[in-house]
């Protein structure tokens, strides 16, 4: 177990609350939230040791006196989010989702130099988000006016509509952060003499669109003044439903899995920072702790298979988890948190402090394939009164993506999402890829050189599998296509002509250069929705591959760790993973051998066979910050530090078994109990957690 600096900021929680003892897990830095007692919140934690930040949100909070006028002597109920029955979109009585005017960011502007005059070293603004449903306020009509130089149209009336209000929308949150960034920055460092960094939590690309939202996305990258991201995915974005072989329910680590993957596309290659959102609960209070606990493992695990990412928001809210009731199983009142899943919880948030990016291999072969999605996605989430395809508006599974994703994933495919806007912003990106999955029915390119970069990818040797019919409505607005001399009905059969093929295309596959080219024309939902056409799909996959993936586990080798899962509604039931390991989701740190998981399983193993044996002892997992560590032929002494009341577990590896283990608080005594496993080597410790630091000594 490695020792870190609090700097680093490798974890941390974001907590509206002032520090308690019951939640104060030893993170690395903590997220103040929001403009309340701002300067006593901010002493506090830096008296505990925290590397403070700010977080707020950007597109609502509690900002009532910018509302009604007390902020600069006008009301400004026009600038709130509209359907178009006229109601408001709002996230709580006067919490209404803005429209990101001037004047609303001049007002962030002010209240956010406050939290820079009281130190804090870095500010999230939050969730970004513009409802597709909303586009009717005065305040967005006059937003509309000023960008396209025409007219408001009603948003809901056509494709064209739809499409240009969501643009829209992602400009005015991309201008405000750029606005809000640069100001700050520029105030801290004049006024300070201090370097202040900005990040931005944001939902995936995928939940943004499976939930009708749209924000900046990947438009951040071209902000210089954005310094990174919080992934925003959790049970809650997770556990959307979805479809799979005509099957619609949730699948909680598949979602995850993609989530991830595509954020991960906003740092990839940029030196930018990004945190993976952990949450064990979620927003919704009506489950118990054990549909919580599962989720979380699955979340935890499906953001491990993403090794280019390290750093962790470990906790949002610990006090409503660990403070928290819920339902009980039994329906018959709300419980706390049940104490063997907090000494388990505590030791997963400090496990993920101790991962390293980069190095992970996975155990048996599993195909990369990257399936291509772009920002315009969240534009087209909403179609025209008329449409064929209104009722999607009435489900929020976005079929289409999930199509071209589950039948690869749930085969034991690395199902990569892949961004293609960055096709534009780096010349080399796509050149880690060996294979694409692209369909233009659900999203469109925003300029035709990124048809022509993915024609020349193919060129080189790239292979690209393209489903769509051309049937979207989408298809028919003003765009680089069908304008401008170039004669397409759409955006697919102008990038057949950029491969040197005819835009009259006949399925089957094409070589084009060095690569190849694969053509299947229908619709992407049909892949979710029909197994037939999910297996045609496949089937035309493995042909353009030669072969490729059929297992329904994925497991991977990072650094000392090993993730693994076991996904149902495949052909095993079962999987053995060979070795001997510690079982990080057991409170008890249970050490197994050639471990069996069962379909729909996750977990989360320490190998033992990555331990130094030359050393005398080591921690090898613990519930809780260990703060010193020194070790001798015949004593370990640390330091451990966590939330109260709680267990700490930790799992020590001795080359002798122990003798005697003393654990004190301030001179004072703790009761300790420890189990030596001589096969391993490795003994249990157990004692009663502290935020003053338990000492622990060891003598062999």
């Amino acid at each position: 177990m490695k020792l870190y600096n609090r700097e680093e900021e490798r974890t941390g929680v974001q907590e509206v609350r002032d520090w308690d003892p019951r939640y104060d897990v030893q993170c690395d830095f903590v997220m103040v939230y929001g403009f309340h007692d701002l300067k006593k919140r901010i002493a506090h934690y830096k008296k505990h040791g925290y590397t403070v930040h700010l977080m707020t949100g950007v597109s609502w909070g509690e900002y009532q006196d910018y509302l009604f006028g007390k902020y600069d002597g006008k009301e400004h109920f026009d600038e709130g989010q509209r359907r178009r029955d006229g109601s408001e979109i709002a996230h709580g009585k006067f919490v209404p989702y803005m429209v990101p005017s001037v004047s609303f960011s001049r007002y962030l502007a002010d209240n956010l130099k406050k939290a820079v005059d009281y130190g804090v070293e870095a500010i999230h603004l939050e969730e970004p988000e513009f409802w597709v449903a909303s586009g009717y306020s005065e305040a967005f009509k006059r937003e509309w006016k000023l960008f396209y130089k025409e007219d408001w149209q009603d948003p809901e009336a056509s494709a064209e509509g739809q499409y240009m209000a969501s643009r829209l929308k992602q400009y005015l949150y991309t201008r405000t952060l750029d606005r809000l960034c640069a100001e700050l920055k520029e105030y801290a460092l004049t006024k300070y003499g201090r370097v202040l960094r900005f990040y931005v939590p944001t939902h995936s690309l995928i939940n943004y669109s499976q939930w009708r939202i749209v924000s900046p996305e990947s438009a951040l990258i071209d902000l210089p003044t954005v310094d990174g991201y919080i992934a925003q995915i959790w049970t809650g974005t997770s556990r959307e439903k979805n479809t799979y072989r005509g099957v619609t329910k949730e699948r909680t680590f598949e979602t995850a899995f993609l989530e991830y993957g595509v954020m991960q596309e906003l740092v990839r290659g940029t030196g930018r920072k990004m945190w993976f959102l952990q949450d064990p609960i979620e927003d919704n209070p009506r489950y118990t702790w054990a549909d919580y606990r599962r989720d979380y493992y699955k979340t935890v695990t499906a953001a491990l298979f993403h090794p280019d990412v390290s750093s962790y928001e470990v906790c949002p809210w610990p006090a409503r988890v660990f403070a928290g009731k819920y339902p009980k199983a039994d329906g018959s009142g709300r419980e706390e948190m049940p104490e063997d899943y907090k000494t388990n919880l505590v030791t997963v948030m400090h496990t993920l402090r101790d991962m390293e990016g980069g190095k992970a291999s996975f155990r048996d072969k599993a195909d990369e394939i990257g399936i291509l999605m772009a920002d315009s996605a969240m534009f087209q989430r909403h179609y025209p009164d008329g449409s064929p395809e209104a009722d999607e508006n009435k489900t929020i599974t976005f079929s289409a993506f999930y199509g071209l994703a589950l039948p690869l994933l749930k085969r034991g495919v690395f199902a990569r999402p892949v961004q293609l806007d960055n096709v534009r912003r780096f010349a080399s990106y796509l050149d880690c890829y060996k294979t694409l999955v692209l369909s233009y029915e659900f999203m469109k390119p925003s300029s035709p050189d990124i048809n022509t970069a993915l024609a020349t990818w193919v060129k080189k040797g790239g292979r690209l599998i393209y489903v769509g019919d051309g049937s979207d409505d989408f298809h028919k607005l003003r765009a680089f296509w069908n304008r401008e001399g170039l004669p397409y009905e759409n955006p697919a059969e102008h990038l057949f002509c950029e491969m040197g093929l005819t835009k009259a295309l006949s399925e089957g596959r094409y070589p084009v250069g060095d690569g190849s080219f694969t053509y299947l024309c229908r619709h992407p939902k049909a892949l979710a929705n029909d197994p037939l056409e999910a297996d045609r799909y496949l089937a035309a996959m493995e042909e353009a591959l030669g072969s490729l993936t059929k297992q329904s586990h994925l497991v991977m080798d990072r650094g000392a760790y090993t993730v693994a899962a076991l996904m149902d509604e495949g052909d095993a039931e079962s999987y053995t993973v060979k070795g001997d390991y510690i079982d990080l989701f057991t409170h008890t740190l249970d050490v197994v051998r050639d471990p069996v998981l069962k379909a729909g399983e996750v977990r989360l193993y320490y190998r033992l066979d990555a331990i130094d044996r030359e050393a005398s002892s080591d921690i090898l997992a613990i519930a809780g910050r260990v703060e010193t560590f020194v070790q001798s032929q015949r004593t370990l002494s640390y330091t451990v530090k966590g939330p109260e009341p709680m267990t700490v577990a930790a799992r020590i590896y001795t080359k002798r078994p122990i003798k005697d283990v003393i654990a004190t608080v301030g001179g004072e005594k703790l009761p300790v109990c420890f189990t030596y496993d001589a096969s391993t080597k490795t003994t249990l410790v157990t004692h009663p957690s502290s935020t003053r630091g338990v000492k622990v000594k060891v003598t062999f």
